[in-house]
């Protein structure tokens, strides 16, 4: 046991968060963060620095930031927000926070219970409108675990089973009220129990179905592997591409890639759509994806067994979802191929011909895909007009340095490179959109060391609060260059009135309102308000001397970047 003296509640926890490991406390502050303030003013004069206060002028960047700086090291951090209306600000970043398993501790501070008579009661206006009945139910659907702290005795037990929750797999935020009274309450000491954090880890798989499943890959024409996620464990893409590689398992990432999880240089890496070959696929393995293909869009052979394999392979938190699971295989991706490989190596004699066949029809489709790839960055290069395909060949030009790519859809994976597992992350299939330049801030922290670009559209840019993430990364010394993609609007809601009114009033007049911005503005100014460079690009040709310049800013003058590519548009003028 551990006893440490405090003087009020709220300088017990974050001694406990300490104690626990979380470094750093991402906080946009209102009047419930009196003494969480004062109590990181004592920490400052006692010299302890974690976790490390980082105020972040939007609740929605605190949140990306957190779950940034999570995907690359695994491990949760801390974010406050203010009561119910920071709450409210946090809520887009929090959902996308729980849709992608990001273990997180959300806490927001209560208004004050009482109006009279206690250190921390209801002292200005603001404090009986701010209230609500129910605070948690503002985030419950979206959370593993939510409570409100009731008494200074079960702090511990209520810290520990928030972080503990979080790390359990499947992973995820969860959400704590801390009302004003009982962090101000006055307390003398608080005796921590010496020991982690013990979260419940990934499911071990039942071994009789790896067995099992290993037969049927074994006997499989057209065997498939989909994935999207497996990359959440970095070690796990190693035992992928290892998996592959013994029975020459095509590998697909759909519909894109929030990690990498398989090298896409790799002749068993067949690109980022499963169409062509869902209709021959007799086996098809879905590893850690939600969405292995859309159902209107796409036909599968009717005769294909599909095997889903994850920590939750039947995504039961969500609504609706109807995919084929003939067999759902609960277990860690990393577990899983380990042990099917294992399994499948004892079934390899006398299959060698057979593998080596269809290894060599995949690598040759795989390098036809390339060199059409290939071409068409080389033609978008010639285009009147920005394409992303183009951008994203650039781009991918700069590889060498090790880049930690930051992806909000617009970076096209066709033309880009993924090798290193780890330093490829991309935005929540939830899409709420402002993700990027907050989750890259997170990364850089987590990082430091490393070149992080953040690629994304203009309306994300806008979305992602950029005046907030300009401002952090001035204040904590983060730089990290944004690369805005402007097509002028947003092109998604366009193509999906052209796809659910193909002969429509809008499709027949060219005009999509409220899809089309009708000012274009110099984005590249925000940064340049906070000290960081940026550059106005129109011209496909001036776009690589463009990325080298802000590359150089940020690695040698460690300021900030925005390089504003003025692109293409599938969406009219008005």
């Amino acid at each position: 046991m551990t006893k440490l003296q405090v003087e009020n509640s709220a300088q017990a926890y974050l001694e406990l968060l300490r104690l626990l490991g979380v470094e750093y406390f991402f906080g946009n502050p209102g009047t419930d963060f009196a003494s969480i303030i004062d109590a990181f003013a004592k920490f400052a004069v006692e010299g302890k620095t974690a976790p490390r206060p980082i105020a972040v002028p939007h609740e929605y960047c605190a949140v990306s930031m957190a779950h940034g700086y999570t995907m690359v090291t695994g491990k949760p951090q801390a974010v406050m927000v203010h009561t119910t209306v920071g709450t409210a600000n946090a809520l887009g970043a929090l959902i996308n926070a729980s849709r992608s398993n990001i273990p997180l501790l959300l806490s927001a501070g209560r208004t004050p219970i009482t109006e009279q008579g206690v250190a921390g009661n209801r002292d200005t206006y603001i404090h009986w409108a701010q209230e609500s009945f129910d605070q948690g139910a503002m985030v419950r659907e979206y959370v593993k675990w939510d409570y409100e702290l009731r008494n200074f005795s079960q702090l511990e037990t209520v810290v520990r089973r928030a972080l503990t929750l979080a790390m359990s797999e499947p992973q995820g935020p969860v959400y704590l009220t801390l009302p004003r009274e009982i962090l101000a309450e006055a307390q003398s000491e608080i005796v921590v129990t010496d020991s982690p954090l013990s979260p419940a880890g990934a499911p071990y798989p039942d071994p009789e179905k790896i067995q099992e499943l290993a037969g049927a890959i074994a006997r499989a024409e057209h065997p498939l592997i989909i994935t999207r996620n497996l990359g959440r464990e970095p070690q796990a893409v190693a035992s992928l591409t290892q998996l592959a590689e013994l029975f020459a398992l095509p590998v697909i990432e759909f519909p894109v890639p929030q990690y990498a999880n398989f090298p896409t240089d790799h002749p068993l890496h067949l690109g980022f759509e499963p169409g062509p070959s869902l209709s021959d696929a007799d086996l098809i393995l879905v590893i850690e994806c939600d969405v292995p293909w859309i159902p209107s869009q796409h036909k599968l052979n009717p005769k294909a067994r599909v095997v889903h394999i994850g920590v939750d392979p039947l995504h039961h938190r969500y609504p609706i979802w109807g995919f084929p699971a003939e067999t759902a295989l609960v277990a860690g991706p990393e577990i899983a191929m380990r042990l099917l490989r294992q399994a499948l190596a004892q079934l390899r004699p006398g299959k060698e011909a057979k593998i080596a066949a269809r290894f060599e029809r995949l690598r040759q489709e795989h390098e036809r895909q390339r060199e059409n790839r290939q071409q068409e960055a080389l033609r978008k290069g010639e285009d009147a007009k920005i394409t992303l395909e183009w951008a994203t060949h650039c781009l991918n030009q700069f590889q060498a340095e090790e880049l930690m790519i930051i992806n909000e859809y617009d970076l096209n994976l066709r033309h880009c490179e993924l090798r290193r597992p780890g330093n490829y992350f991309c935005n929540s299939p939830a899409g709420s959109l402002g993700w990027g330049v907050g989750a890259a801030l997170g990364v850089k922290l987590a990082a430091p060391d490393k070149t992080v670009v953040a690629v994304v559209g203009d309306g994300s840019y806008i979305f992602s609060v950029p005046s907030a993430c300009h401002m952090v990364s001035a204040m904590q010394q983060l730089p990290i260059l944004v690369i805005v993609c402007d097509n002028g609007g947003w092109n998604s809601p366009q193509k999906a009135t052209r796809a659910v009114h193909p002969k429509g009033w809008a499709v027949r007049t060219e005009h999509f309102p409220l899809t089309r911005f009708t000012v274009q503005p110099a984005y590249e100014m925000f940064v340049q308000a906070y000290g960081g460079y940026g550059v106005w690009v129109t011209e496909p040709k001036e776009v690589p001397s463009a990325l080298a310049k802000a590359m150089k800013v940020v690695k040698e003058e460690k300021r900030q970047a925005v390089v504003h590519l003025v692109c293409e548009s599938i969406i009219p003028a008005d």
